[in-house]
């Protein structure tokens, strides 16, 4: 049954019943995880069917609309996420935002290594790497968020998207009491260069910006071969495809069988390990020490050290 008690189980019958036909019957619910605002669950049918529900309940949620079109764009360009069943905006008569998509196989990536000896982790890494080139070679026009709507705001200069991004979550976190006030200059101090140190002369790329061990799935194929079989959350945007790279190094995702295999084909500069890749790694610290709190002082503060050399 639903472990959310305001997600009633006619309601979910009824889901079910819109995609696959008024037959179809729904027998179990388990939760997955998922975000703080919506609840994941994979729902199983009589006849095995399956699929993985995302609902906001009483909200008008238009971000499921937005991460259908990524979700649809990424699959054109054959990389393998879900396919979008439907996607519903709620209304004040019927307050229930919800996407339902393919239900893929597999385990997240951290289980996934534990299951693989090193030479099979090292195939399923250089396969991730694969997989990120292949969406990295989606070129942009300028720099922008992903969003299938077209009044967004869209930036020739990446240093301005980049501060579009993180100002308001920087000037937030600014003010908690967590930060000393060493480490709030020190960040102070480096924002304010940005266009020094993460100036480059790349194009915009297609980037999924949320890369880490809960976002891939994989699974053994019928040979024995690990295989990534989804990538799934996507939060892509147009961006610097150094900021990806950054952020799987930071949260142990990617390994140096991973970027040995990537930069095959798209070499990084020196400027990218010197010092960008530094940079772009104290970002998403900061703004896990605005989501989740103290635990991420300690990495936020090492990262911050190691930026001293140029900050």
């Amino acid at each position: 049954m639903p472990q959310n008690d305001d997600i009633s189980w006619p309601v979910l019958r009824r889901i079910v019943q819109e995609w696959a036909g008024t037959s179809a019957e729904l027998t179990e619910v388990k939760p997955l995880h998922g975000g703080c605002i919506n609840t994941t669950l994979h729902l199983v049918c009589r006849d095995d069917s399956q699929a993985v529900l995302k609902i906001s309940q009483h909200r008008v949620d238009r971000t499921y609309q937005q991460e259908a079109y990524q979700l649809n764009l990424l699959r054109e360009l054959g990389l393998p996420v879900p396919q979008v069943h439907v996607c519903k905006v709620g209304t004040l008569d019927d307050p229930h935002s919800y996407l339902l998509m393919e239900f893929m196989p597999g385990v997240d990536l951290a289980s996934a290594k534990k299951q693989c000896s090193l030479e099979q982790y090292e195939e399923l890494q250089m396969h991730l790497a694969d997989l990120v080139l292949q969406m990295h070679g989606k070129v942009g026009h300028s720099y922008h968020r992903v969003t299938g709507e077209s009044d967004g705001p869209e930036f020739d200069n990446w240093v301005q998207f980049f501060r579009h991004i993180y100002d308001p979550i920087w000037h937030e976190c600014e003010k908690s009491k967590l930060l000393p006030i060493k480490l709030r200059k020190q960040i102070g101090r480096m924002h304010e260069k940005l266009d020094r140190y993460i100036g480059h002369s790349d194009v915009p790329r297609l980037v999924h910006w949320d890369i880490w061990s809960t976002n891939i799935l994989a699974a053994p194929d019928e040979h024995g071969r690990w295989r990534i079989t989804a990538l799934v959350d996507p939060n892509c945007k147009y961006a610097h495809a150094e900021t990806e790279l950054a952020y799987m190094d930071l949260f142990h995702t990617s390994t140096p069988a991973f970027m040995r295999a990537y930069q095959q084909t798209h070499r990084l500069p020196d400027e990218y390990h010197q010092c960008r890749k530094l940079v772009y790694q104290v970002y998403p610290l900061i703004n896990h020490v605005q989501l989740f709190g103290q635990e991420y002082l300690k990495p936020l503060q090492a990262a911050v050290d190691k930026c001293a050399s140029f900050a």
